[in-house]
């Protein structure tokens, strides 16, 4: 049987506004809802939509299963949070594309790009992602953690504003403090840092520090942690408000 098709759906970060008219034509043809919990239940859907639910690990069992459904003439939407392609569903489906059956191939298979938290985050700091920047999992569930160390001290090396994802879990709860202690070791010490929470919910929090002072207990997994450079810079406004934050276009060659 075929007639069926797979979407891959960035929800953004939270925020409804956030959620692109693309994402929203997309899930309002679907006919099966696949992710991890709180994603699918954050999608306004009619009774008539299958929810199918799973743990958060469970990426390529959660892929194959929609591709199955998706063959079998159904229309699936896989949804992430942020877009799906950062860390998302979107690389888990095609590595279950990759290491299944040939039909899988042909199948229509659409990613649905969405507002990543890293950009969420940008845009209510300022300009902080001005200038060249990575980003970088915090997570060594797929990656060992001396690679993230390799990788956070060459891109501080580098100059390159750095934005943390999954930067603290209760199953991860020392690794932050790792990576800000491993930092500390190639940066000058007054880069900014920003702790951006749950950008555009209602429990929206944003903190500032430098990397000298930055501590760990002050993220949890809805943070994303920014990491200036050293063209990172504070402007700041008058009567107590928030500083902005940005990141200079121009940088000067290295002597």
């Amino acid at each position: 049987m075929s007639g069926g098709s797979l979407v891959i759906v960035g929800l953004g970060p939270g925020n409804p506004e956030q959620l692109t008219p693309q994402a929203r034509h997309a899930l309002a043809r679907a006919t099966d809802l696949v992710g991890y919990a709180p994603y699918v239940k954050r999608v306004e859907a009619g009774p008539e939509v299958v929810r199918h639910i799973s743990d958060n690990r469970e990426e390529i069992s959660r892929a194959r299963h929609a591709l199955e459904m998706a063959l079998n003439g159904r229309h699936v939407a896989v949804v992430s949070g942020g877009d799906a392609g950062v860390f998302g569903m979107a690389s888990a489906v095609f590595e279950a594309v990759e290491n299944g059956p040939a039909i899988w191939r042909t199948l229509p298979i659409q990613v649905i790009p969405g507002v990543s938290a890293v950009l969420a985050a940008a845009a209510r700091l300022g300009a902080p992602l001005g200038g060249d920047f990575c980003v970088i999992s915090l997570s060594d569930n797929l990656k060992p953690w001396p690679v993230v160390l390799e990788r956070l001290r060459l891109a501080a090396q580098a100059g390159f504003v750095i934005a943390l994802y999954n930067p603290r879990s209760h199953a991860r709860p020392w690794q932050l403090g790792a990576a800000f202690e491993h930092l500390r070791q190639s940066m000058g010490g007054d880069e900014p840092v920003a702790f951006a929470r749950a950008i555009g919910r209602p429990d929206e929090a944003v903190r500032l520090s430098t990397i000298a002072q930055a501590n760990a207990d002050w993220a949890d997994m809805s943070t994303l942690v920014l990491i200036g450079c050293p063209a990172t810079r504070l402007v700041s406004r008058p009567n107590g408000q928030e500083p902005w934050l940005y990141t200079a276009r121009k940088v000067e060659a290295a002597h």
